[in-house]
């Protein structure tokens, strides 16, 4: 007898016998329990799922006779009457399955429809599977869609795919949607173990879960590759053959690894890397399960030590596990996951993928935030400041800051006062309060602190106050606010710009002028006027393009100045932007006024201490 491969001889028969699907097998249970049966069925997921498994299942349920051939509709096929064997050995002439890869043209669909129209010959309903469906052309799925949408009565279609977002969405809604989910790894597992039990094949527990890592949700490929490893290891499940045939790094590498990487021993990584060389171990496969060891190592870290409640506790790698993840930060973890995801990326660019590997490993070592911290901490260390005392216990602690030097007939603040000192530079209306320009010496935003008298003898410590002296706000704010103030801010009228006004606002009144060329009109000064030339002034140099010129120039020509313009860089002192500006203000002030002088509002202010919001004022 020839022999039957495992994913074969233990295919699920019926749904108890499904592994990993629970949510599809209730729903599908109660909808056959209670004969609330939809016409089409769309089963979703990666390979090896159990998508035909689903279909095959449901074939029998619905055409099951039962053992003495009196049988309905059920949940529970028999499995021994002549439907459900012969649905099983893929005989069953009212069960047709139609591989989409291979069929997916609309003459094959055409072909299959055709059938539709006879009633079942052996059993309670046709049932028309079509495997892949995402691969039939557009041509295919619109000649099915009205046949789907209204079957007959006897007809159910049963709709697989592995790509769900490249069916048509008209052929969605005619369907009631499962999503078949990848199986965990202990679920496989647990599976494997009850198979080998069956076929009397001994297994490590280890090998076990190297098999169901690598299956990759997929109980198809588990016992594909159980398959394969009974044969490598001669009827035994071992794990050093199963990770020889995988190819899969020893996890005693990869803890070295880590462990080096934590301690900062850059010659041990080194090593290692030119060990997994020599070896002839996967590159990919090495950060794929430093990967995995650190996103547990983090989730360890996450619960502060605590056991997760799925974890195996026959699972040896578990302490192993814990112990790395108090090695490391939190934050280190993340960042070395980090790094070796993106790091699988950079194996197939580089020309050796070995050497790919050792950079990555390097990678993780150079990155080490604590490294880097600590360097910073050395390098940013401060000097000693001698501190302020504070003047009262709500006054936030003091800052330390340098003792600056009086000016000349500057006379020192007086025991008590407040110095504020601000970066923005802006004065106070306190004829108590100085506010300076950022000092040189002071490295604060915002700093307050008491100024008292020079002590005449030495003080403790804790009680000693360094001398604060005001700086004068005139003579430092006047070089700030002349750098920082933009010259816009002075209007200077001239006689040629009360013409330049004029013309512009003709100009844009008649909407001769618009984007670049108004806003050059706008911003620019006119200096000077001759009989073909005129010249204009402007700030910004991207103002000064040839195409903007020209197009001012032709507007000026229709409104009736044939002129050429030149323009040139430097200070506008009087421009249309600043009289607009500077009229608007002057609105701006008259309306305001109105408002405060109105006896009402004044009444309100006075009686009841109402405030005008400001910027709530708007001139009409």
């Amino acid at each position: 007898m020839s022999y039957l491969v495992l994913a074969r001889k233990y295919r699920p028969r019926n749904f108890t016998e499904m592994v990993g699907q629970d949510h599809v097998v209730q729903a599908l249970t109660n909808a056959l329990t209670t004969q609330r049966l939809h016409h089409a069925y769309l089963f979703t997921g990666t390979r090896g799922v159990g998508k035909t498994t689903v279909s095959r299942i449901l074939a029998k349920s619905l055409n099951c006779q039962g053992v003495d051939g009196t049988g309905g509709i059920t949940a529970t096929p028999c499995g021994v009457c002549q439907a459900c064997t012969d649905i099983d050995s893929g005989r069953f002439v009212d069960y047709t399955e139609l591989d989409a890869a291979s069929n997916r043209g609309v003459d094959e669909v055409q072909a299959l429809l055709e059938q539709a129209v006879y009633k079942p010959v052996q059993g309670r309903f046709k049932v028309f599977m079509i495997d892949e469906v995402h691969m039939l052309t557009n041509t295919a799925f619109n000649a099915m869609l009205k046949t789907l949408e209204e079957p007959p009565a006897y007809l159910k279609f049963v709709l697989a795919t592995t790509d769900p977002q490249k069916v048509p969405v008209t052929v969605l809604s005619r369907c009631l949607q499962f999503n078949l989910r990848p199986m965990a790894p202990e679920t496989i597992r647990e599976h494997l173990t009850k198979v080998l039990e069956v076929e009397n094949v001994s297994a490590d527990i280890q090998a076990l879960r190297l098999l169901a890592r690598a299956a990759r949700g997929s109980m198809r490929d588990a016992l594909s590759l159980t398959d394969q490893a009974i044969a490598f290891g001669s009827g035994q499940l071992r794990e050093a053959t199963v990770r020889q045939m995988l190819g899969s790094v020893d996890r005693s590498y990869v803890v070295r690894l880590i462990e080096a990487l934590a301690l900062g021993d850059g010659q041990t990584v080194v090593e290692t890397a030119e060990t997994l060389r020599l070896n002839g171990l996967s590159a990919a496969s090495t950060l794929e399960e430093m990967s995995t060891v650190l996103q547990r190592m983090a989730v360890v870290q996450a619960l502060a030590g605590a056991p997760l409640a799925s974890a195996d506790d026959a699972d040896p790698e578990a302490a192993e596990t814990a112990r790395l993840a108090a090695l490391l930060p939190a934050d280190e973890t993340q960042l070395l996951y980090s790094i070796c995801l993106h790091g699988r990326a950079d194996l197939g660019l580089a020309p050796d993928e070995y050497a790919a590997l050792t950079m990555v490993l390097l990678r993780l070592l150079a990155f080490k935030p604590q490294a880097e911290k600590k360097t910073l901490a050395k390098a940013e260390t401060p000097p000693a400041r001698t501190p302020l005392v504070p003047a009262s216990p709500v006054v936030p602690a003091p800052v330390a800051i340098k003792a600056v030097q009086p000016w000349e007939d500057e006379p020192a603040l007086p025991p008590g006062q407040v110095l504020h000192v601000r970066s923005s530079g802006t004065p106070a209306d306190s004829t108590l309060d100085e506010d300076i320009e950022a000092v040189d010496d002071l490295e604060d935003d915002t700093i307050v602190a008491h100024a008292t008298a020079p002590p005449e003898a030495p003080a403790p410590v804790a009680a000693q106050a360094t001398k604060v002296v005001a700086v004068p706000v005139r003579e430092q704010a006047e070089p700030r606010s002349e750098a920082v103030a933009p010259s816009n801010s002075v209007l200077v009228p001239t006689e040629e710009g009360d013409f330049w006004h004029t013309t512009v606002t003709r100009l844009i009144a008649a909407e001769a002028i618009n984007a670049l060329v108004r806003e050059l009109a706008l911003q620019s000064q006119l200096v000077a006027r001759d009989t073909d030339q005129w010249l204009l002034r402007v700030e910004r140099e991207s103002l000064n393009q040839s195409g903007t010129r020209e197009r001012l120039a032709n507007a000026l020509q229709a409104a009736g100045f044939g002129v050429k313009l030149a323009v040139e860089i430097g200070r506008v002192t009087d421009s249309p932007s600043r009289r607009n500006s500077a009229a608007s203000a002057e609105k701006q002030l008259a309306a305001e006024k109105i408002i405060l002088d109105a006896p009402f509002v004044q009444a309100m202010m006075r009686d009841f201490g109402a405030k005008i919001v400001p910027g709530s004022i708007k001139p009409l």
